[in-house]
């Protein structure tokens, strides 16, 4: 009979992933790659434009088995490059690692896609990742509006950083309603990630239909205007919708 500390001290194992969703074919959450992404449940923020609201919660009453996803990813070696973990916020589960090192077994690339929420866990995972989106929300003063959590700028930034000392292949990206991030908010962010020393960013423009909070849902952005950025030494992109959210 296993006492209490071997249990509290009982390794992840890959198949502890609470999976709330698979995606068998994309071609928009990994760029440039044929890709599988597999939805993680769960997440401690609450950002008003979450479009994954179901994913929220840690656990679900309809969780995919992580036997059942492998099986799916068996038949298409040498069809698809990568597999991709998203969420929710993957870097909440610790079964993560085992998970990504067994994908790269099977000879997947593999991407991920986060907050930067933990980044003690993340710096543990970063050198089994070939490529990570990051969702960066705000100035790291300006995070709270975002997430409704008090200090989760420090660690997200923190994360940020780690990213970019990594040497990985990557993509910062942040999602804009202006009722949240206006130009002066967002020009603070693009500063501060120019000087943490990011050469890839991309803006995306807030998809209202399935929005958290039900303000910004009822609220139209479809006639908002690109931002205009000053004084930032990279280059951006600009999309109406990507299909990412977090």
């Amino acid at each position: 009979m296993q006492n209490a500390n071997s249990i509290q001290n009982k390794e992840p194992k890959a198949n502890d992933l609470v999976i709330g969703g698979f995606t068998p074919l994309t071609t928009i959450d990994y760029p440039g790659q044929l890709s599988a992404v597999i939805f993680l449940q769960g997440c401690p923020w609450r950002c008003g434009y979450c479009q994954n609201t179901e994913l929220l919660p840690r656990k679900t009453g309809n969780a995919i088995a992580w036997k059942s996803v492998i099986e799916k990813l068996e038949k298409r070696r040498g069809l698809l490059d990568a597999v991709v973990f998203s969420g929710g916020e993957p870097t909440l589960q610790p079964a993560l690692l085992p998970a990504l090192q067994e994908i790269r077994d099977m000879g997947f690339k593999t991407g991920l896609h986060s907050a930067g929420m933990y980044p003690a866990r993340l710096k543990k995972i970063l050198p089994l990742i070939d490529w990570i989106g990051f969702d960066i929300k705000a100035a790291k003063q300006d995070y709270e509006i975002i997430t409704g959590v008090k200090n989760s700028g420090e660690k997200a930034w923190e994360s940020a950083r780690l990213v970019i000392q990594s040497g990985i292949d990557y993509e910062f990206r942040t999602t804009v309603h202006p009722h949240i991030l206006n130009s002066e908010r967002l020009t603070a962010l693009a500063r501060e990630l120019s000087a943490l020393g990011a050469r890839k960013y991309v803006i995306q423009k807030c998809n209202t239909s399935h929005c958290l909070d039900a303000e910004l849902k009822t609220t139209s952005v479809e006639n908002s205007a690109p931002p205009v950025l000053e004084g930032i030494d990279f280059q951006f992109e600009y999309l109406s919708h990507r299909g990412f959210e977090f």
